[in-house]
């Protein structure tokens, strides 16, 4: 499979307050003769980490970062802090015009500070919320959405995951590293320009701590992959298949919760992002690009969704597979409440309160309904020969 691809290298600079901001170029390098210019603006220091509560009724940790109550909450277009800046107006962009970009949120939910804690668990238990969330815009067109971009800007989205993936994993304390995409009003996005997000935890996020223990019970059980299971028995079935590639596959689970949801994983076993060769990442961008693509031509109107990277928790010095990394493997969930053309499904009593999800979409629809959408076809009979029509 060959080694990992290093990836491009970005420019790197501060914003007025101190945050780190990070430009990526389409193809790898920055244009001739380009400097980072400075941020102009005067802005008021930095909020002190926020504070994470222990939940001893579910083993959960929760945040309480009461200063994003004063973010900013879909600003009309020319008041948008994630455009270019320009002489009328100062943004968190000090360039003229941009590819990609990551940066500090102004308004964290975990950080600005980073430091390892140990967390027992304790009824009452209350600490610090380090760690450090990130911004990360596609590019300078604030009409655009991910589905607007070509494959060459997908891909500088994806290096630009992969770095930050492997910079925030080498921080004091981070435990988690999440990208992920809020698209769309319904969904809650408090900004219209194309961008999305990344977290860094100081601890490991319930879903994956469940994932983890189903993965480990289950090699326990069988001797074998869970997730390498699961791909085998979606291969196997091929309704619910919506694409295979030579390095990723495309599919509906099973047992998918909301009405669109579909995974993208690798074919064979990978950690995390910084783990996939050149090869890898050149499809993965194309794939993904055509996924949004088709998310978005279901229906008439663009469809909101959140598109989740689940990546394995950090590897610490002297640690081997129990860190989880044998068990973990990396993939996609996006996900849409939309259930129909003009329906959307709200996560009501069963599923807010006592997380017991009922459908409204059969899986196997929801994968020919992709399909379509994206000029895609199965082939009879499952496992081989999925492509493009």
């Amino acid at each position: 499979m060959g080694q990992p691809a290093v990836g491009a290298q970005p420019t790197v600079t501060t914003l007025a307050d101190g945050r780190d901001l990070l430009y990526f170029f389409d193809g790898g390098a920055a244009p001739a003769g380009f400097t980072a210019p400075a941020d102009a603006r005067e802005l008021p220091g930095r909020p002190p980490s926020s504070e994470l509560r222990y939940d001893p009724l579910t083993g959960e940790w929760i945040a309480f970062a009461a200063h994003r109550q004063s973010r900013t909450h879909l600003p009309p277009a020319d008041e948008c802090p994630l455009c270019p800046t320009s002489a009328a107006h100062g943004t968190e962009i000090p360039a003229a015009h941009y590819d990609v970009v990551a940066f500090e949120n102004r308004f964290p939910s975990f950080g600005p500070e980073q430091h390892a804690q140990e967390l027992s668990g304790a009824i009452g238990e209350t600490l610090p919320a380090h760690g450090r969330c990130e911004v990360i815009a596609f590019g300078a067109g604030h009409q655009d959405s991910f589905s607007d971009l070509g494959v060459e800007r997908a891909r500088t989205v994806v290096d630009a995951w992969t770095h930050r993936t492997r910079a925030l994993y080498a921080m004091d304390g981070i435990e988690q590293v999440f990208c992920f995409e809020n698209r769309g009003a319904d969904i809650g996005v408090t900004l219209h320009h194309p961008h999305g997000q990344i977290y860094a935890y100081p601890y490991v996020p319930a879903r994956v701590a469940t994932y983890l223990r189903r993965a480990r019970a289950h090699r326990a059980a069988t001797g074998g992959s869970l997730f390498e299971d699961v791909l085998d028995f979606e291969l196997a079935a091929g309704s619910r298949i919506v694409h295979r590639g030579e390095h990723w596959t495309l599919f509906v689970p099973f047992s998918a919760r909301m009405p669109l949801e579909v995974h993208l994983t690798p074919n064979r076993h990978v950690g995390d992002l910084t783990e996939l060769t050149e090869n890898e990442r050149a499809e993965l961008a194309r794939v993904y690009l055509d996924l949004v693509r088709g998310v978005d031509a279901i229906y008439a109107t663009p469809t909101p969704y959140i598109a989740a990277w689940f990546q394995a928790p950090a590897r610490r010095a002297g640690e081997t597979y129990d860190d989880g990394r044998e068990d973990f493997r990396l993939h996609l969930q996006l996900t849409s409440p939309r259930r129909a053309e003009n329906k959307l499904k709200y996560l009501a009593g069963s599923e807010a309160a006592m997380g017991a999800f009922i459908g409204d979409v059969m899986p196997e629809a929801a994968a020919g309904m992709l399909r379509e959408a994206m000029g895609y076809e199965i082939a009879a009979g499952g496992g081989e020969g999925y492509g493009e029509v």
